[in-house]
């Protein structure tokens, strides 16, 4: 059995990590009606790996014996406005997200959760992977963005993404 408090804060993030598919999704339409059907894959590949990311969750709780509760998903409320501010709304939105995370694994260590706090690493390691993309992305838009020509290569290294399911035993 799980901590209530540990319990509940996985229950939210599986909440917001649907959300954040949702504004992935909202990005990935953002740049296909610009034209950068490669950043358009990103973030559609982006959306999936959150709508997993919130299932992995759903199981590590049902697994433990927990109800999930599943609650309205809100809609993206950032108005779209250019390729570059796009980008720096994934970045300020993953931030947002490993605070998050890190809530939840201080909630689990406060409660000696070592099963939990276990679960968690995966999900720090891979958000220090997601800010450092998102960042990677921004210089690389900062640099290239304004150059038709470089701009094509970027959006042509974005579509080059492919999907490959975490796999993280529970």
């Amino acid at each position: 059995m799980l901590d209530k408090k540990v319990a509940e804060l996985i229950n939210d993030q599986i909440n917001k990590e649907f959300y954040s598919a949702y504004l992935y999704l909202d990005f990935s339409v953002y740049y296909e009606e610009v034209g950068l059907d490669g950043f358009a894959n990103w973030y559609m590949i982006q959306a999936q790996e959150e709508r997993d990311h919130a299932v992995l969750m759903l199981q590590y709780l049902q697994n433990n014996g927990e109800k999930v509760t599943l609650e309205a998903i809100a809609k993206p409320d950032k108005e779209l406005k250019d390729k570059l501010q796009v980008l720096e709304l994934g970045l300020e939105h993953e931030r947002y997200v490993t605070s998050l995370i890190h809530t939840i694994y201080e909630a689990a260590y406060s409660a000696k959760d070592f099963r939990t706090m276990q679960f968690l690493d995966w999900f720090v390691k891979e958000q220090g992977e997601e800010e450092k993309t998102a960042e990677d992305m921004i210089k690389k838009m900062r640099l290239f963005g304004d150059d038709a020509k470089s701009l094509y290569a970027l959006n042509s290294e974005m579509a080059g993404r492919t999907y490959t399911a975490p796999s993280l035993t529970l």
